[in-house]
């Protein structure tokens, strides 16, 4: 993603998704490469509590790679990857 203050500034305070529409959190910031004058990651504060129970302090965001979002629009969405990092055993559970 070519590096546009407009849309980096758009990204700000958008909600993201999976793309099970599971909420992860809101865009409060983003990581550029300003060599490379492109988005490289996404600072996601107001994190679902309860995909980053145990494994994120209270208070505390997150930096999600910029190559796993999937779409950006109303809300930006992203791998369901996210969901996986909560409990791979629960998910290994689920599947069996």
């Amino acid at each position: 993603m070519h590096v546009d203050s407009q849309e980096i500034t758009a990204l700000v305070g958008r909600e993201v998704y999976s793309n099970n529409g599971v909420f992860v959190g809101e865009v409060e910031d983003v990581r550029l490469d300003l060599g490379q004058e492109q988005v490289t990651g996404l600072a996601l504060a107001d994190l679902n509590s309860e995909l980053f129970q145990g494994s994120i302090e209270t208070g505390k965001g997150v930096m999600i790679p910029y190559r796993w979002v999937r779409a950006v629009g109303d809300v930006v969405l992203i791998n369901d990857i996210i969901e996986r990092l909560k409990d791979p055993q629960e998910t290994e559970e689920t599947l069996a």
